[in-house]
Parts: structure tokens; C-alpha cells; sequence
């Protein structure tokens, strides 16, 4: 009797360990699959006439999270910026010029279209005639021009000294910061809020990479 009590017991042990186990590997799945991948397929500087001109592509998915905060009236505010650092050997490096972007997605129930905000300042704060916007009747085309960067202007050539070596630090990112208070809390911190990328790259002012 006694040994078969004792051999159940071990059998529960063995299957409570093993639901246990099971249970861990489906939630690491989960936040594996919430994990947002923003990645930058495209980057290029080029000079036209007496200004240096960044293009860039971003991709990523928009999670789900998100996107249902849009629907229910939250506007999401992306960043990007574009840095230009001179390489010093004997300090450290020197900010040249520094450009910032942000783009202010939400949703109107009323029209059922997504209006965009872009400004080169936070929209808060910037006047109405700096700020540029376009309406769009999808999510997916509002986010084609968020994800598209295209000869955006981050510094005159007299800036740059042809003879200096400069690195581009490019940053794209989902502004948490500019969420509401209560969904700061929510937001920070979790997987499936993060949308953010950077690549610090050397560039040559003689050919714009």
C-alpha cells in the first residue's frame, strides 16, 4: 500500500512538473511572437545642390496593442532624427547637426480616416503653419508614409568640413513619451509597445555615404 502511494505521488509530481514546463515554453512562444521587429532596409545621404538629404525605409508590423489604442481615440506619435557627428581621435565625437521629425498618427470615427501630423518639433508645441498634414483612408497607407523617409533635409554642406570624417546616427522610434500619463504606465516596458531602431554609420562627404 504504501509503495503504491508513494509511486502516485511521484507520478503527480512528474505531471504537475510537466504542465509547469509546458506552461512556461507556450508563454516564452507568446512573447517571442509580441516581439515587434523594426528593422531599416534602406538608408542613403545624398547632396543637392548646397544641402545633404537623408532617405530611408523602415519596416515593421503594427502590433495589435497599438493599432487598438488607435481605434479607440489615443494618437501615437513616431520619431525619427538624424545626428551628424564629426570623429574626433582625441575626445569624443562632436554633434555637427542634429534634424528630428515627428509624426502624429490618429484615428477620426467621425470620417473613419486617419489623419498625419508631421513637424519638425513635438505638434504640442509647434505652430499650426509648421506642421504639415494629410488624411488617408487606411492604416496601411498612413503607415506607408511614416515608414518612408524621403530627401528629408538634415544639414547645408558649409556645415560639414570636406576634409573631416562625420557618422550619421539614424534613430526611428514610437514615442512613448508622448502617449497619455495612463498609457505611459501601461505601454513602458512591454514587447509589444516597442517600436524602435538606430544604426550609427561613418559617411564620406565626398560621396554621401
Amino acid at each position: 500500500m504504501t509503495d503504491f502511494s508513494t509511486h502516485s505521488c511521484k507520478n503527480r509530481l512528474f505531471d504537475c512538473s510537466l504542465r509547469l514546463l509546458l506552461a512556461w515554453l507556450l508563454m516564452f512562444v507568446a512573447l517571442a511572437h509580441a516581439q515587434v521587429t523594426t528593422e531599416i532596409t534602406q538608408l542613403r545621404l545624398e547632396r543637392a545642390d548646397e544641402e545633404w538629404l537623408l532617405s530611408a525605409q523602415v519596416q515593421f508590423e503594427m502590433p495589435s496593442a497599438v493599432e487598438d489604442a488607435l481605434v479607440k481615440g489615443i494618437p501615437m506619435v513616431f520619431v525619427v532624427s538624424a545626428e551628424v557627428l564629426r570623429e574626433r581621435w582625441y575626445w569624443y565625437d562632436r554633434r555637427v547637426t542634429f534634424a528630428e521629425r515627428h509624426m502624429r498618427l490618429a484615428y477620426q470615427p467621425l470620417t473613419r480616416r486617419w489623419r498625419l501630423n508631421v513637424s519638425p518639433g513635438a505638434i504640442a508645441s509647434t505652430g499650426a503653419g509648421l506642421a504639415l498634414s494629410q488624411n488617408f483612408d487606411t492604416l496601411a497607407q498612413a503607415l506607408v508614409a511614416i515608414k518612408r523617409i524621403a530627401k528629408w533635409k538634415i544639414a547645408d554642406v558649409s556645415d560639414l568640413d570636406a576634409s573631416a570624417k562625420y557618422k550619421l546616427d539614424f534613430r526611428f522610434k514610437l514615442d512613448l513619451g508622448q502617449l497619455p500619463r495612463p498609457f505611459q504606465i501601461g505601454a513602458i516596458g512591454q514587447s509589444d509597445w516597442d517600436i524602435s531602431v538606430g544604426v550609427l554609420t561613418p559617411f564620406s562627404t565626398e560621396t554621401g555615404k
